[in-house]
């Protein structure tokens, strides 16, 4: 029998997902192994730190919004109440 690259072995793995799991639970028996994932993983993982930063970030960027929001109403009843005003005193008396 011939030997087997890691491409094909990768194949392999990718076809039977009891053989993934099987072998996902040798490594993480390992101590280091299991220490090298955890290590990974923690890294990706948000802190409430992180959280607060975003929550400030949210609240900031809701202030902004809501400010602009303001003065595009403000435009538009000015626009409305000029429109009216026009058209009523047009149809006066």
């Amino acid at each position: 029998m011939g030997s087997i690259t890691a491409e094909e072995i990768v194949a392999l793995f990718e076809k039977d997902a009891k053989a993934r799991k099987r072998l996902a639970e040798l490594l993480i028996a390992e101590p280091d192994v299991r220490l090298a994932v955890i290590n990974a993983v923690l890294r990706d993982v948000a802190t409430k730190e992180d959280i607060r930063e975003l929550r400030s970030e949210l609240r900031a960027e809701i202030a902004e919004v809501r400010g602009r929001l303001w003065w595009i109403v403000g435009l538009i009843l000015a626009s409305w109440t000029s429109t009216i005003l026009t058209i009523l005193f047009k149809a006066g008396p």
